[in-house]
């Protein structure tokens, strides 16, 4: 693996792991901090089958992650597709505060909506 591509997969292992230590996201993944460190650090590159989650926890296929590191192209996917992927990896907190905020969104909209109703 050239280092280009090392690079990026330390940048993708620490995108799945967010804001979990590296002792969580190692128990998550039934590895030990150390291999999780180890990968962070570019020194070992992760299973397939953590590779496969690692992909899943950031948004990517594992055949788009695969095609990140050689540096092909990947495959072309809508915003909408990485963000409900990651969504479903993250913790219910974090996912409540995007709940959060996207109700006070679709509040702001419909109140605006109201406002423009009332001026015509």
């Amino acid at each position: 693996m050239n280092i280009e591509s090392r690079e990026k997969l330390i940048e993708i292992i620490k995108l799945a792991r967010g804001s979990m230590s590296q002792r969580a996201f190692g128990k998550l993944l039934g590895v030990s901090a150390t291999a999780v460190q180890m990968w962070e650090k570019g020194v070992k590159v992760p299973d397939t089958e953590n590779l496969a989650q690692i992909a899943t926890r950031a948004g990517y296929t594992l055949e788009e992650l695969l095609c990140c590191l050689e540096g092909r192209a990947v495959p072309e996917t809508s915003d909408l597709t990485v963000i409900l992927r990651q969504i479903n990896h993250m913790p219910l907190s974090q996912v409540a505060q995007i709940v959060q905020a996207a109700a006070a969104r679709l509040a702001a909209v419909a109140e605006s909506a109201g406002d423009e109703a009332k001026v015509s």
